[in-house]
């Protein structure tokens, strides 16, 4: 840090202090010797760096988009999920931020060590159930008194969200997710000591018209053994031996074999009912197409060539003249 330079007024001024008597100059030099200190509260230790946190951030949104698809196929409802943040704070407070009854979903992540917590607003949980029972996707908070078969498919609707929280990971490391635990009150869960660090993900979201918050509690010695992989430069190195020749090469050519619709515009044209009503054989119906101009060839319903007709092996058929560019429907 670069020492400050101080104006001619404020040296005057200083030497007029210590000559009047209002300043000490071996007051100055004592705490120039004393240490500065700042205040560090072990009880909110910082076990993660920026960069960490960063990671972590990028893996939950691609998480959030997974859980969007999987519950809106699953509730087949609008379906709204994207993180709000990403902190480390101690267990203690995160579990002292949650409701007294909430739904709590506890989920083993072998190989690693320990357990990850999800934590869905009862609002939110509700409004899930209720569209798997049929229903707008309403919430009613009823979670002192859930019955046998309400906590059986509430459970099996957390049960199967596992899958994309693998897939969520698989860029940093391999887990597999299951589902251990559904609990409703967490005064019964202790996961970790109350000073472990832990990361706590909340993520906003949207069933319907309900809304609500999905708070995800991972310890930090969960994490530990992976943490050098939370990198920027792990993630580079991990999108660059993601691309497999073999695989790429397999997946274009299923690719081109895929089937597309493929239809050529002979012409268009206007007419009323009453001409429609009126039609009758040999009757002729001009197009707005000359017979000089090359017609229009779409693919699955999208302009893509330009093609003049003929005939090939006694079947009608087009010859492409040119690709179709966007811009050409103004000239």
């Amino acid at each position: 840090m670069a020492d400050e330079v101080l104006s001619q007024n404020e040296i005057d001024s200083l030497l007029s202090s210590i000559s009047s008597g209002e300043m000490d100059a071996e007051e100055l030099k004592q705490e120039e010797k004393e240490q500065k200190v700042r205040v560090y509260d072990f009880k909110r230790a910082l076990r993660f760096s920026k960069d960490q946190i960063r990671s972590l951030t990028q893996i939950h949104e691609n998480y959030a988009r997974l859980l969007t698809t999987y519950f809106s196929a699953q509730l087949r409802t609008h379906v709204d999920i994207s993180v709000a943040s990403v902190d480390q704070v101690p267990y203690e407070e995160f579990i002292r931020s949650v409701p007294k009854m909430t739904i709590l979903n506890i989920y083993s992540a072998r190989p690693l060590d320990g357990r990850v917590l999800m934590e869905v607003s009862p609002h939110v949980a509700y409004g899930m159930l209720d569209r798997v029972l049929g229903g707008k996707g309403c919430s009613i908070n009823k979670i002192e008194n859930l019955t046998e078969i309400e906590t059986m498919l509430m459970s099996q609707l957390f049960e199967k969200a596992a899958v994309n929280l693998r897939e969520a990971w698989s860029s940093i490391s391999e887990i597999d997710p299951v589902l251990e635990e559904f609990e409703v009150n967490p005064q019964f869960l202790q996961m970790v000591s109350p000073n472990e660090t832990v990361i706590v993900v909340s993520l906003n979201t949207t069933i319907g018209e309900t809304s609500g918050m999905i708070n995800i509690c991972i310890p930090h010695f969960v994490l530990e053994p992976i943490i050098p992989n939370l990198t920027v430069h792990h993630r580079m190195q991990t999108t660059a031996k993601e691309r497999d020749p073999e695989a790429y090469e397999k997946l274009t050519n299923n690719i081109q074999l895929a089937n597309v619709d493929a239809k050529v515009l002979l012409g268009e044209t206007t007419i009323n009912l009453q001409q429609l009503l009126s039609l009758d054989s040999d009757d002729v119906i001009a197009l707005h197409q000359s017979i000089e101009d090359p017609l229009l060839m779409e693919v699955n319903d999208r302009p893509k060539f330009y093609v003049q007709p003929g005939t090939h092996k006694n079947k009608l058929s087009v010859q492409v003249l040119k690709e179709w560019k966007r811009g050409d429907e103004n000239e």
